[in-house]
């Protein structure tokens, strides 16, 4: 394997709408959300090893879960753990992970990836990052995977491409924000938009010269910080400048100003699992359209409806139609799955009548 690898999980999220399986205390990242005995970040981090060396691959995440991640990922150690004092979005944490492996090895070639998502066929994964990153050690490029759409989604941002195609990766024109549905329907017609899943691969050089170019402040802020990264005194240096970094996503900061940004089409399934709805179309059967998480299911007259439950349960529905039930210790949750976009609001709805103790 080789050791010019290296891989970033971005694991520091809260998942809102996820409640209330997903909280602050213990994200969604952290939770077996599909019932196969592993947790979103298990099975990353166990894709990403079939590519990268386990001591190559560093999770970025947020303070508080430090226990968390070493527990789950026993293969790693403290070192391996980029913490995140406040939320500063993606950019900062990518460039500060960058830095750092650049101290450690200035030929290193860098995976980023989020730590919730699902896919499916792991083969088709390494072969199309394998390629991207024998792409990146040859050329200056900024590479991110782009997942081919397979219906009209307004939930995802696009990335629109060039037509010419060198070997499966286009030249990038442009990222789109999350479009209407007509719009959605015109980007799919027009067969050179992909889904942003916000996988990223380029080389460490690469990555930080066009933070030199394009975010010069958050550059020199971290640049600070580079006769310390990897030493006893990092702590004290994150801890006191991390917060004076811009709130910015990789997007926005780099993605849609370099003039070298690559999109590879991707071979693989994938889903995101942002939402419970996400997660029923991945689990949801063919008969009833009903989809389950531990618990077995008695349904009359109910159709499309996503269950979940902390521990095996028999659950009775009769007459429920696309309703999201989620049972927890101490929460149960039946809400309609055309509103799971409202519940980050109403999270903030049960905590301000009921502090946090839900949450």
């Amino acid at each position: 394997m080789n050791t010019n690898y290296y891989a970033v999980i971005m694991a520091g999220g809260i998942g809102s709408r996820f409640w209330p399986v997903s909280t602050s205390q213990f994200p969604k990242q952290f939770h077996d959300m599909l019932g196969t005995g592993q947790s979103l970040l298990q099975k990353t981090f166990n894709r990403l090893t079939q590519l990268v060396p386990p001591q190559n691959i560093r999770v970025l995440t947020n303070d508080r879960y430090l226990d968390l991640t070493l527990t789950q990922l026993p293969k790693i150690d403290a070192s391996q753990v980029i913490l995140e004092p406040a939320m500063r979005n993606t950019a900062p944490c990518i460039l500060m992970a960058a830095m750092k492996i650049q101290k450690e090895n200035p030929n290193a070639l860098m995976l980023v990836a989020p730590s919730d998502h699902w896919i499916e066929d792991e083969t088709a994964f390494q072969a199309d990052v394998m390629q991207c990153f024998g792409r990146c050690e040859q050329n200056d490029h900024l590479l991110t995977l782009g997942i081919p759409p397979a219906f009209p989604n307004t939930g995802y941002g696009y990335i629109e491409s060039a037509a010419e195609d060198i070997k499966g990766i286009k030249n990038v024109l442009q990222f789109r924000e999350k479009p209407d549905y007509d719009t959605a329907k015109e980007f799919v017609a027009a067969g050179n938009f992909y889904w942003n899943a916000g996988i990223f691969i380029w080389s460490v050089t690469s990555i930080t010269t066009a933070f030199e170019t394009h975010e010069p402040v958050m550059h020199a802020l971290f640049s600070e910080g580079k006769p310390v990264y990897n030493t006893s005194e990092e702590i004290e240096f994150v801890r006191n400048n991390y917060e004076k970094a811009e709130n910015i996503s990789i997007d926005y900061a780099i993605m849609e100003k370099a003039n070298n940004v690559f999109v590879k089409e991707a071979n693989f399934d994938w889903n995101d699992l942002g939402t419970w709805g996400a997660l029923h179309d991945k689990l949801a059967s063919h008969s009833s359209e009903n989809a389950t998480v531990r618990a077995t299911l008695h349904a009359e007259s109910a159709k499309g409806n996503m269950v979940y439950t902390a521990k095996e349960k028999l659950v009775v529905i009769d007459g429920l139609k696309d309703y999201i039930i989620v049972d927890k210790e101490g929460v149960l949750m039946i809400y309609p799955k055309s509103k799971e976009q409202d519940i980050k609001k109403l999270v903030a709805d049960i905590r301000q009548q009921y502090g946090d103790q839900y949450l």
